[in-house]
């Protein structure tokens, strides 16, 4: 008599053999599998064609799925991928999606964890270098993945008046982030992205980025120590003046100076980092 199996018992048998780390085979005799459809009567689910068997024919499945895995991860980790070379990289994904297989519909959020990941896998080269290069890829993707929200217009701008910037509070566009590396890893990311053949030598070396997004595109700019403290308390949600006030005081006799740190207020105004200006009243 023929085994008949509810759906939701079909999927489940699928996923647990098409993600299996084994072997087909392996997959098929896994005890997750054997829960949900015996290997013995896996001729009643899946029937043969005129060349495969039932086996053979799901593990059409089984081979492409690390495939798939590796061209998705590829496409958020480029750089990475650039950095330890094809055959590195598709070691480091079978590793990876072994402890965090595919569970959604989509592939976008597939590599939330590979940073983590990264830092403790084995034999990887350079691998400080390589955790904090898939740190700054996986803001890139959120970002590339954030909502659009529109950036501050020259007229919310100019309804601010000039003795108000002091009290205004500024909101960040949705899709950004803030980055601190040990690493200089956004130069590395725009050399292999400009397809140039000398690429920066991993070598230790304090970095600050801001990524986000405007008009549909991922922008990614390089800051200083000081450029970075300012942006981050003004999107922590200090006023102007207060942000100002901090970065004077952090900094020493060589430090910025007040008309600097305006400027760079002025230069992410414009870029489109900010999406939102309030002003607390007097």
């Amino acid at each position: 008599m023929a085994l008949e199996v509810p759906l939701d018992r079909v999927q489940r048998w699928m996923q647990s053999v098409v993600v299996h780390h084994g072997t087909v085979e392996e997959g098929v005799e896994s005890p997750e599998a054997e829960a949900e459809i015996p290997s013995n009567r896996l001729g009643d689910v899946i029937l043969p064609s005129k060349t495969l068997t039932p086996v053979e024919r799901v593990g059409i499945y089984h081979g492409m799925y690390l495939l798939r895995m590796e061209e998705a991860l590829e496409s958020d980790y480029p750089g990475l991928q650039h950095f330890l070379g094809q055959e590195s990289f598709r070691n480091l994904v079978a590793g990876y999606v072994e402890v965090h297989p595919s569970r959604s519909y989509t592939l976008n959020r597939l590599g939330d964890h590979f940073p983590e990941h990264v830092k403790t896998a084995p034999g990887l080269p350079r691998r400080e270098f390589c955790y904090d290069l898939a740190r700054l890829e996986l803001l890139v993707s959120q970002v590339f993945d954030g909502p659009e929200t529109k950036s501050l217009s020259a007229e919310a701008i100019a309804a601010v008046p000039e003795d108000a910037w002091d009290r205004a509070r500024l909101t960040p566009v949705a899709a950004f982030r803030l980055g601190a590396f040990r690493y200089p890893v956004n130069p590395y990311l725009q050399s292999m992205r400009d397809e140039k053949h000398d690429h920066p030598k991993p070598r230790i070396k304090d970095a600050w980025v801001a990524i986000f997004r405007r008009d549909y595109r991922v922008r990614r700019l390089d800051l200083t120590r000081p450029a970075y403290d300012l942006l981050a308390d003004l999107v922590a949600g200090k006023t102007l003046g207060e942000a100002v006030e901090a970065a004077l005081r952090r900094g020493s006799k060589r430090g910025p100076r007040e008309d600097e740190l305006f400027g760079w207020f002025r230069d992410w105004v414009s870029s489109g980092v900010f999406a939102r200006v309030d002003v607390a009243s007097s």
